[in-house]
């Protein structure tokens, strides 16, 4: 396959267009359609959607109904098509087109030298500034009909989706301003029959907060429909006798916006964007009640017609004109990552108080290393008692020094819990450790230097064999400290481990956004500045277990140089989870996100020192780690304890978003990486 093509990889280029309109003249129309549609079939585009009634103008009233005018359009219509012959773009144009008796408001999609199909608006405005009704008949009967266009015979209504051949899930449907705007649109229907983006060719003229009125329908549409919905309105050159015009362009994917044009342009705007057909079509199988809908609605929908046609997509690098976050689980816009942090930290907070409330009144139980996750688990209890109106001093912190735990993280685990308020106590476990490695008969009892994952292990295990102990001794709970990411990579002690708890505070946050909400507890002043201050220094350590010692000229051992770089482990993780991607498409995502360290953005705090790029190679490596250590460490999450979801891309719960066998192997998506993921 082609890695490195767009289309190859699940995605369709899409433009919406808007562009200075001559008021009655549809040669003049034709030609600024014909150039933008050059334009567009440079940029590797699909399809692109124009404004509703561009080859008139929406304002030109009962000049509609004049022969002369539409016998224009007709020969418009046949200039584009014959310069469409040899561009790979289907265009989508708005035309008052005759049919019988009566003059429809449609929507003609042409491609390579053929009309494809014509769609009439169904719904026709005609209150306030519209008066639609007196022009045009609405389309929503004219089902099932053929009608003839610039010398050409062609399927006419609103039931048609054009089906491209060669670029599998790009399934179009044409729908024409008003028909948004409607309790019950064509295009939710044409969702249910199959089409998957949504086109509305529009005139909209615009008055205050009309734009956000879009939005709100375009967004709400591409969400419920699962689908990419494409919004192009009118603007320069209509009549501004009584109305104004803004030319407002936009694309959502599945409630996500890809992109938008400045209103009010002065010439020419396309927002260019590609759209993920895949994503599309993973939603859909993941929402049943998206199907469920469709039998409730079957009479109307099994009417849609299919046009099949054939794009023909380019091969080859085209590159990827859509924003790729690489942070899945932490937003680049400074509000909403505000907003994710708030929910998230709340949704800890209270799941573990509703915990705690349902058992009477435990004490909470926490073994702190220091570390992020267990600092936040520690700050995530403190504020749970805060909230139920109990002293701090009913979580008990241990802090558990084993044979590489460094003078800094024990510091720090020491001072955050005095800065808090929370009891707190030392417990040495290396004389348990030495006497159980011993008992095994291990080779560092013999004053070998054998590192491996039973010394490991040892340590780990005794820890949580402790803090289950000392929960029994002094009536409390063992608050787990683990996160999702090490869910997923199976960076875990199975059973008596920190796998284990009464209750997982962090099991369903990320590790890449852990840092965050820390850093959003420091800013929202949750806790005393004594507090802060070992927060903020404990941000800045690097990722450790702290279970092998330190030899002299090696490095301490790093968490993220056996399991990967969380950066990446975190990406692929969410893009398997929430979205089911195969490998192929998961690189070729991370390349674009990472592999350019000054392209894109960055999360609002993020480190400039801490930012880094990947290499294909790399991003190929860490894959085949993530997929071997996913798959051969699901029977740890099989038997996770409680906690609460807190992410929408998923969790590691069998109870709640994952399920899968223990047994399974990863085989399959391992060949795959092997055979479609290049070396660089």
């Amino acid at each position: 396959m082609d890695f490195y093509s767009a289309y190859a990889q699940g995605f369709a280029r899409i433009a919406a267009c808007t562009l200075p309109v001559h008021l009655a003249d549809p040669a003049a129309n034709a030609a600024a359609v014909i150039e933008q549609a050059r334009a567009c079939h440079d940029d590797h585009v699909a399809v692109a959607v124009f404004p509703e009634l561009c080859l008139t103008g929406y304002s030109v009233d009962d000049l509609f109904l004049q022969d002369t005018l539409l016998d224009g359009v007709q020969e418009a219509i046949g200039e584009i098509v014959a310069a469409s012959a040899d561009l790979m773009t289907a265009l989508v144009i708005g035309a008052p087109i005759v049919q019988g008796n009566r003059v429809y408001n449609c929507a003609g999609v042409v491609h390579r030298g053929q009309v494809l199909g014509v769609a009439p608006k169904a719904y026709l405005p005609n209150y306030r500034e519209f008066y639609e009704r007196r022009w045009f008949a609405p389309g929503d009967d004219r089902e099932l009909e053929w009608i003839t266009v610039a010398g050409q015979e062609a399927r006419f209504g609103p039931d048609l989706i054009f089906r491209c051949l060669d670029v599998p899930g790009l399934d179009l449907h044409v729908e024409v301003c008003e028909d948004m705007w409607v309790p019950v649109p064509p295009s939710a229907e044409a969702a249910l029959a199959g089409a998957t983006v949504l086109a509305n060719l529009s005139g909209s003229p615009i008055t205050v907060a009309r734009a956000e009125d879009r939005r709100l329908l375009v967004r709400s549409a591409s969400a419920r429909c699962a689908a990419a919905y494409v919004y192009a309105a009118a603007g320069q050159g209509e009549s501004t006798t009584d109305l104004s015009w803004d030319g407002q362009t936009m694309v959502y994917e599945c409630g996500t916006l890809l992109g938008e044009s400045e209103r009010f342009p002065d010439g020419p705007r396309r927002t260019v964007v590609d759209v993920d057909l895949d994503l599309v079509r993973q939603e859909r199988l993941r929402q049943g009640t998206f199907d469920d809908n469709r039998r409730t609605h079957h009479e109307r929908v099994h009417r849609f017609r299919t046009v099949e046609w054939e794009l023909a997509p380019p091969a080859g690098d085209v590159g990827l004109l859509r924003k790729v976050d690489r942070y899945p689980f932490v937003p680049d816009d400074p509000e909403r990552l505000e907003l994710d942090c708030y929910e998230a930290y709340n949704i800890q907070v209270s799941g573990l108080e509703q915990r705690l409330n349902a058992i009477g009144t435990p004490k909470a139980v926490i073994g702190v290393s220091g570390g992020l996750d267990s600092t936040h688990a520690l700050i995530v209890a403190c504020k749970a008692m805060d909230r139920l109106g109990r002293p701090r001093s009913d979580v008990l912190a241990f802090t558990m020094p084993g044979f590489a735990t460094g003078s800094t993280t024990k510091g720090y685990a020491t001072r955050l819990s005095e800065a808090l308020g929370v009891t707190f106590e030392e417990l040495d476990i290396r004389p348990a450790a030495e006497q159980m490695l011993t008992d095994m008969g291990h080779p560092y009892s013999r004053g070998e230097k054998v590192y491996d994952v039973t010394f490991e292990n040892v340590q780990a295990g005794l820890r949580y064999d402790y803090l289950f102990r000392l929960a029994n001794q002094r009536g409390g709970i063992v608050v787990g400290t683990g996160d999702l990411s090490e869910l997923a990579l199976g960076w875990c002690t199975y059973g008596v481990g920190d796998q284990m708890s009464h209750y997982s505070v962090n099991a369903g946050v990320p590790k890449t956004l852990v840092q965050h909400l820390i850093r959003w507890v420091i800013s929202h002043g949750e806790f005393e500045e004594a507090a802060n201050e070992v927060l903020a220094e404990i941000l800045e350590q690097e990722i450790t277990p702290e279970l092998i010692p330190i030899e002299d000229g090696k490095k301490p051992q790093a968490t993220q140089d056996t399991v990967g770089p969380y950066n990446l482990q975190d990406f692929t993780l969410a893009l398997v989870v929430r979205h089911g991607f195969r490998p192929r498409k998961i690189a070729f995502l991370a390349w674009h996100a990472w592999k350019d360290l000054d392209a894109g953005e960055w999360p609002p705090g993020f480190p400039a020192d801490a930012r880094v790029a990947y290499t294909l190679d790399e991003v190929r490596t860490w894959m085949q780690v993530f997929m071997k250590r996913f798959f051969a460490n699901q029977f740890k999450r099989s038997a996770l304890p409680n906690g609460p979801k807190v992410s929408a891309i998923g969790t590691m719960s069998p109870r709640g978003d994952w399920r899968m066998p223990s047994d399974a192997r990863a085989t399959a998506w391992l060949a795959e990486i092997e055979r479609d993921v290049p070396t660089s």
